[in-house]
C-alpha cells in the first residue's frame, strides 16, 4: 500500500505564460514561487500552500482532442476552498466561463486559458 501523504504538485502546460499567469495569480489568487530553477523552456511554480504548487509549463500541447463543455467529464485537478462563492464571484468578473457541479456538491469547473480543468470543491469551514 502507497504511504503517500499529499501531492507536491500538478503540472499544466500552457501557451502563454503571462495570460496564464493572469488567471492563476490575479484571478484564483496564486502566489508565483521564485524557486524555480532555470530551466530549459518557460514556466513558474505557483504556491497553493506551504507544501503544495502548480507548475505551468509554456511547451507545445501534445493533445489534439476536443474538450467536453462541462470539465466534470475531462480530465482535471480539484482543489479545496473554503470560500467557492468568493472564487466564483472573481470567475463571473473575469468573464471566466464555468459550470457547477452535475453531483450536487458545492463545487464548480472551470478551464484555464489553456483549456486545463480545474475543479473546485468547497468544504465546511
Amino acid at each position: 500500500m502507497a504511504t503517500f501523504k499529499a501531492i507536491h504538485h500538478v503540472s499544466m502546460i500552457v501557451s502563454d505564460l503571462d495570460k496564464s499567469l493572469v488567471f492563476y495569480c490575479k484571478v484564483l489568487g496564486l502566489k508565483v514561487n521564485l524557486a524555480r530553477p532555470d530551466m530549459k523552456f518557460n514556466g513558474a511554480w505557483l504556491d497553493i500552500n506551504d507544501q503544495q504548487q502548480i507548475h505551468l509549463l509554456q511547451i507545445d500541447n501534445p493533445d489534439s482532442i476536443h474538450r467536453p463543455i462541462h470539465g466534470g467529464r475531462d480530465r482535471h485537478t480539484a482543489f479545496i476552498t473554503e470560500d467557492l462563492a468568493r472564487i466564483e464571484d472573481k470567475l463571473k468578473k473575469s468573464e471566466t466561463i464555468y459550470t457547477k457541479s452535475q453531483s450536487g456538491r458545492t463545487a464548480l469547473f472551470c478551464r484555464d486559458p489553456d483549456g486545463n480543468t480545474l475543479e473546485i470543491i468547497e468544504y465546511d469551514k
